[in-house]
C-alpha cells in the first residue's frame, strides 16, 4: 500500500512566508526542527534577485576575463523552444561538474554568437551574457531576428575557453504551409539501466526537433551491480540535483543529441519525486516544508539545465512548464505538465477498479488554468495536426484478467471525468486531427482514442503513441505478462512492444507517419537499432494503421 502525504493550503501559504522572511524566528525553528538549511532558502532568495541580470547590465564586479582550473564547457551546449526568429541557446559553466560545478560565487561574463556555418565565419548574430552563481551560472540566451525555417549554428565563449559548437534551426512562419517536417521523442532514461544507445541512432536522423517527454534524470541514490551507478544518495538539495543533472548531462551520448537538435523538453515525476501529485508526496511523515523545499530546489535545478525560456522562470516551488511551439501551420505542439496541478491519486495510487474518486468531477489532471488554456487554444487552432506532448497513458487499458478490472490510478483513468471531457471536447468541436504523445510506460503502444471505452462503436477522435523509454527497465524484448494481456483485451490498442528506443515521426498536410525504433542492448555501449512498428495517420480521418 502506498502512503501518501498532504499538504494543506496553509501550510503553502506559511512556506512562501518563510521564502519571503527567512529571519523570522518560527522558520529558523522549523528549519531546525525539519532540517531545512536557512543558508539554501536565503541562496534561493538570491536567485530570485538575479532575474533581472539575464536581460540588464549588471553593476558590481563581473570577471570578464575568467581562468578556469578546467574546461568549463564539459557539460556541452543545448537550444530549445525554437520559434520562427530564434531560439533558446543554452550552456553552463562547469570546470568540476560533478562537485557542484566548480565555479566561484561570482558573475562572469561570456560572449556568444550565432553562425550560418558550423566553422562560425558568417556570424549574423552576436551578443554577451551574465553567468550567475545564483543560477548555478547556467545560461539561456534568448536570440532573435534569425530568418524562419532554416538551419544555424551557435558558440560560447568565456575568457580562453570556447564551446562546442552546437546547431539549431528555426521553425517556419506561423502562417505558412511547410512541406513536411521530422521529429523525435523519447522519455525516461535512468542512468543506472545503460547506456543511451538510442541517441547514437537519433542524431543519425534528420530531424527538426526533439521531444522529451519526462523522466530525464531519476532521483534514486546509487545503487550497485548496475551498468552504471548514480553519485550519492537520493537527492534533496539544490547541489544534490545539480549534481546529477551534471552526471546525466556529461554523458557523451545524451550530449551530442543536445549540441545537433533543438529540444523541446517536460517532465514527469523524477526530475522531483516519484509519483507526487501537485503538493501530494508518495511517502508518508513528509513535512510541508520538507516537501515544498525539495520541490523548489528540484525545479531550479531543471530549469537551469533546460533550453527553456526565461518565462519558465521558477518562483519558490512552482514553475510553469505547459506552452505551446508552433511549426508552421503544419502542427502545434501543446506541451503539458500533468504532475505539478493533478488532483492525489485515487484510491491510494496503484491499480485499482474504476470505483469512488475516479468518478470525482472535481478531481483534475491538469488542473483548471492548463484545462482553459489548452482547451482555448485548441478551439483557435489553425493546424493541420494537434499534438499534446504529455506524460501519462490516456487510453483507459483495463490491466486486469477475467472479471477482475484494474486500471492505472496515476495515468488518465484515474481521473475519468477530467480524461472523458477532453475526449468528448475533441470530438465535440472537431479539433483538426489530435495526436497524443506519451512516455513513462517503459514500453510502446498505438491507442484509439474514443469518446466512450466502455463502447466499441464509439467514434475515434484521436491517437494516441506510447514512447517506450531510453533506458529504464534495462535491455528490452523481456514479456510483460500484464501489459501483453492488456494489449490483447483492449481492442483499441492496435499495438505493443516492450523494448527500449525512441521514435521518430515524419508529418505532411495529409499523412502523419510514426516508426518504433528500438535498440534491444542498453547494458552496454553500442546497439544495433531496428524499427519494429510504422503506422499512418491521414488528415481528417481518425485512427492509426500500419504503414
Amino acid at each position: 500500500m502506498i502512503l501518501r502525504s498532504k499538504i494543506h493550503r496553509r501550510s503553502i501559504s506559511k512556506m512562501c512566508y518563510y521564502l519571503s522572511n527567512p529571519k523570522d524566528e518560527r522558520f529558523q525553528m522549523s528549519s531546525k526542527r525539519y532540517g531545512v538549511d536557512r543558508r539554501h532558502f536565503l541562496k534561493y532568495l538570491s536567485a530570485l534577485s538575479a532575474v533581472p541580470l539575464l536581460g540588464q547590465q549588471v553593476e558590481g564586479r563581473v570577471l570578464q576575463q575568467p581562468k578556469f582550473k578546467d574546461n568549463p564547457f564539459q557539460m556541452g551546449v543545448a537550444s530549445g523552444d525554437p520559434s520562427p526568429t530564434g531560439a533558446v541557446l543554452w550552456t553552463r559553466l562547469a570546470p568540476d561538474p560533478l562537485h557542484d560545478g566548480g565555479m566561484p560565487e561570482e558573475f562572469v561574463k561570456v560572449r556568444w554568437q550565432v553562425a550560418e556555418d558550423e566553422q562560425m565565419t558568417k556570424v549574423v548574430k552576436k551578443g554577451t551574457a551574465i553567468a550567475t552563481p545564483q543560477l548555478g551560472h547556467s545560461l539561456h540566451v534568448e536570440v532573435d531576428g534569425l530568418e524562419p525555417d532554416r538551419w544555424y549554428f551557435y558558440q560560447f565563449k568565456a575568457g580562453s575557453e570556447v564551446s562546442p559548437v552546437g546547431r539549431t534551426r528555426t521553425t517556419p512562419p506561423w502562417g505558412t504551409m511547410p512541406d513536411s517536417m521530422r521529429f523525435a521523442y523519447t522519455s525516461c532514461q535512468h542512468f543506472e539501466y545503460g547506456y543511451f544507445n538510442g541517441y547514437d541512432h537519433m542524431v543519425k536522423e534528420e530531424l527538426d526537433l526533439v521531444l522529451h517527454l519526462g523522466d530525464y534524470i531519476y532521483e534514486y541514490g546509487g545503487r550497485d551491480k548496475m551498468p552504471r551507478k548514480h553519485l550519492g544518495n537520493e537527492i534533496v538539495s539544490l547541489d544534490d540535483y545539480r549534481n546529477r543533472y551534471a552526471q546525466y548531462r556529461v554523458d557523451p551520448q545524451l550530449q551530442e543529441a543536445h549540441r545537433i537538435f533543438p529540444w523541446i523538453v517536460t517532465w514527469d515525476d523524477h526530475e522531483f519525486d516519484n509519483n507526487y501529485a501537485n503538493l501530494v508526496s508518495e511517502e508518508e511523515g513528509i513535512s510541508p516544508e520538507e516537501f515544498l523545499y525539495r520541490r523548489m530546489n528540484a525545479y531550479q535545478a531543471y530549469y537551469e539545465v533546460m533550453p527553456l525560456r526565461k518565462a519558465t522562470m521558477p518562483r519558490g516551488p512552482n514553475m510553469k512548464l505547459y506552452r505551446k511551439i508552433r511549426y508552421g501551420r503544419l502542427a502545434n505542439f501543446y506541451v503539458l505538465d500533468t504532475r505539478q496541478y493533478r488532483s492525489d491519486q485515487p484510491n491510494n495510487d496503484g491499480n485499482k477498479e474504476l470505483a469512488g474518486k475516479v468518478f470525482d468531477p472535481q478531481a483534475t489532471m491538469l488542473g483548471e488554468k492548463q484545462e482553459g488554456w489548452l482547451m482555448s487554444n485548441l478551439l483557435q487552432t489553425k493546424s493541420t495536426w494537434n499534438v499534446l506532448a504529455q506524460q501519462v497513458m490516456m487510453a483507459r487499458v483495463n490491466r486486469g484478467s477475467g472479471d477482475q478490472r484494474a486500471f492505472s490510478m496515476d495515468q488518465w483513468p484515474g481521473y475519468e471525468v477530467s480524461r472523458n471531457n477532453l475526449l468528448r471536447f475533441f470530438n465535440d468541436r472537431k479539433v483538426p486531427n489530435p495526436v497524443v504523445l506519451t512516455g513513462d510506460i517503459h514500453t510502446n503502444w498505438v491507442n484509439d482514442l474514443r469518446v466512450d471505452f466502455d463502447d466499441p462503436n464509439s467514434p475515434v477522435v484521436g491517437t494516441e503513441f506510447v514512447g517506450t523509454s531510453m533506458t529504464s527497465g534495462g535491455n528490452g524484448g523481456q514479456r510483460i505478462e500484464v501489459f501483453e494481456k492488456a494489449a490483447a483485451q483492449n481492442d483499441f490498442v492496435k499495438w505493443y512492444n516492450a523494448e527500449r528506443g525512441y521514435v521518430a515521426c515524419t508529418l505532411t498536410e495529409d499523412e502523419w507517419r510514426t516508426d518504433f525504433r528500438v535498440t534491444p542492448i542498453v547494458d552496454q555501449l553500442g546497439s544495433e537499432m531496428a524499427t519494429r512498428g510504422s503506422f499512418i495517420l491521414e488528415a481528417g480521418r481518425p485512427g492509426a494503421h500500419p504503414a
